[in-house]
């Protein structure tokens, strides 16, 4: 594993002072700050190698992380959205679960495609305005999805939630190597767990809301179509499909107002590859984006993760459909992995870096993952459900330690780094579409494990072994301790 070594100016501004000139400043090493609390004692601005820079207010680091968390909170309640919504489209246009699982297909497969152009983009942006624009864009397709729902254009309604996606791959790309480098890369994955707690409620009130005001009553209401004639079943599908339009409205709204607060925050503007360079004089010998093996392992790694964590998130109420349990029970389904989620957060949030490292965590949480998709396929009912949903419990800390572990060192290339790891978010695209295709030709307990398994060995894999794969170790100083 190699040691980073990120020394940053810490000043005392003085009073009107316009440039860093007018300060005087102490130089420390990041590497010795293991968690919040001590980046924290350090009051004042952090200042990231650039002795030029303007001084920023003492409290900037708390504040960037605020803001922060309203971002995640954001893309948490709309991505964790699409659980109940493949409920809603499965009705309202009269689909089929192959074609009602094109939502999160849709809506992840955005991230492949526009990840790359998110990060050229963000170069020339800078990533607060790039966050800003990554709002504006599913602000419009917030607007563009309600509306088409509401005309029952289905096509219409997937671009909708491909421009939604669209502006999270770039809201992502900013996002996460933002937080990940806001510190010490050794504990990225508490902060990116602070992060997750705000994304995780978020994900926990979207099913709840979203059953509440769109889908309430729904088994009857699914009755009631299934014993009606043709033109009542259209009108019925038309009131039905109309309940999402206000709710879609407002989000559009509120995006658009966060996108203006984010252009007038504080936010502060962190070089990546001043604060993720190696220590090793071998950094300079890198040839490219390609020469670090650890990063195209991560980016797998990632894309399996996305897809067991969609699976366990979205799937779980087509999952509990196949046992035949009420559909006003398997709209919440999503509520109660997000709830998992939220608890496995809180004990990452503890335990890293204090007890274990993340890439021992991670190791663990595969493990689980392993365990819980075993026990659901042994289980019937309820039961088997509940080990699905726990699954999110074993999901909660693995994004926060593969993508720190998968951008460790990578220097001038984070930014770019960042975007191919976004691009495998498409594994919440990919994988639950193997699911949908296969479990109606074979036990569906059979095929969800026979999917999730596998994903878990490999994260396991990466958490031992492929991390460290072409990342050499300082010899100038020894590596973090575990």
């Amino acid at each position: 594993m190699t040691t980073l070594r990120r020394n940053v100016v810490y000043g005392h501004a003085a009073p009107g002072a316009a440039t860093a000139s007018a300060q005087k400043y102490t130089s420390f090493n990041v590497d010795n700050i293991h968690n919040l609390t001590d980046l924290h004692r350090f009051r004042g601005p952090l200042m990231m190698n650039n002795a030029n820079a303007a001084a920023l207010p003492r409290s900037s680091n708390l504040a960037s992380i605020v803001t922060v968390g309203v971002l995640f909170f954001i893309f948490g309640f709309v991505t964790w959205l699409n659980g109940p919504l493949i409920t809603y489209v499965k009705l309202a246009f009269d689909l089929d679960d192959i074609n009602a699982f094109l939502v999160p297909m849709a809506f992840y497969l955005s991230y492949f495609f526009l990840a790359l152009p998110a990060s050229w983009l963000l170069r020339r942006t800078g990533m607060k305005k790039g966050m800003a624009l990554g709002l504006f864009v599913m602000a419009i397709g917030a607007l563009a999805f309600g509306q088409f729902a509401t005309m029952r254009m289905y096509p219409g309604a997937l671009t909708g939630l491909f421009v939604i996606g669209a502006g999270l791959s770039l809201l992502q790309t900013a996002v996460n190597p933002y937080i990940s480098i806001l510190g010490p890369i050794e504990s990225a994955a508490q902060r990116i767990a602070v992060m997750g707690i705000c994304n995780k409620t978020a994900g926990i009130l979207a099913p709840l809301l979203l059953g509440a005001l769109v889908l309430h009553g729904i088994g009857d209401f699914a009755d009631r179509v299934a014993s009606a004639d043709a033109a009542t079943k259209q009108a019925l599908l038309n009131e039905f499909a109309a309940k999402i339009h206000a709710p879609y409205l407002i989000m559009a709204i509120l995006l658009a107002l966060l996108a203006v607060w984010v252009l007038r925050s504080t936010l502060p503007e962190v070089k990546a590859d001043e604060v993720n360079a190696e220590s090793t004089g071998g950094s300079g010998k890198k040839g490219g984006i390609f020469h670090f093996p650890h990063l195209w392992l991560g980016v797998l790694c990632l894309f399996l993760y996305v897809g067991v964590e969609v699976m366990a998130g979205d799937a779980i109420g087509t999952y509990g459909q196949g046992f035949r349990l009420p559909l006003d029970e398997t709209k919440f389904f999503t509520a109660f992995t997000l709830g998992a989620m939220l608890l496995g957060y809180l004990v990452g949030l503890v335990a890293i870096p204090r007890l274990i490292s993340q890439e021992r965590y991670l190791g663990v949480s595969a493990v689980l993952g392993v365990v819980f998709s075993l026990a659901a396929l042994f289980t019937h009912g309820y039961v088997s459900v509940g080990f699905v949903a726990a699954l999110g419990f074993a999901n909660a800390m693995m994004w926060p330690a593969i993508f720190p572990l998968a951008i460790r060192g990578l220097g001038r290339y984070t930014e770019l780094g960042s975007a191919f790891l976004i691009m495998g978010i498409a594994g919440g695209a990919i994988i639950p579409q193997i699911f949908a295709h296969l479990k109606n030709a074979d036990n569906f307990q059979a095929v969800f494990c026979a999917v999730m398994v596998p994903c878990y060995v490999y994260i396991f894999y990466y958490a031992v072994r492929g991390h460290c794969v072409g990342v050499t170790r300082s010899p100038a100083a020894p590596a973090p301790a575990n």
